[in-house]
C-alpha cells in the first residue's frame, strides 16, 4: 500500500519542480482551461507548445488528454478549451 502513495508523492513533486507561476491570457475559456488542465499538469505546458501547435494540433492534444490520459472533460468544455487554446496560443 505504501508504494502507490510514494509514487503519487513523486509525481506530484516532479510535476511542479522548478516551475514559476504561469499567467494565461484573460480571455473567454480561460477558466475552463485552468480548471480542467491544471488538475493534471502545469499550465506552462500550454505556453511551451504555443509556438508549435495550430488549431489541429490543439484538437489532437486535447483529444489525447481525454481519450488516452482520461481527463474528465465533457464535450462542451472540450470545445471551449480548444477554442481558447487555438485563438490565444496557436501558431
Amino acid at each position: 500500500m505504501r508504494m502507490p502513495i510514494l509514487l503519487l508523492s513523486f509525481f506530484a513533486a516532479t510535476a511542479t519542480a522548478g516551475e514559476g507561476q504561469v499567467f494565461l491570457k484573460d480571455r473567454p475559456g480561460k477558466n475552463q482551461v485552468v480548471a480542467q488542465c491544471a488538475m493534471c499538469h502545469s499550465l506552462d505546458y500550454i505556453t511551451a507548445h504555443a509556438t508549435i501547435l495550430d488549431r489541429a494540433g490543439w484538437e489532437k492534444t486535447v483529444g489525447k488528454m481525454i481519450n488516452s490520459m482520461g481527463a474528465p472533460i465533457d464535450d462542451a468544455d472540450k470545445r471551449v478549451i480548444i477554442n481558447y487554446l487555438a485563438q490565444n496560443y496557436g501558431k
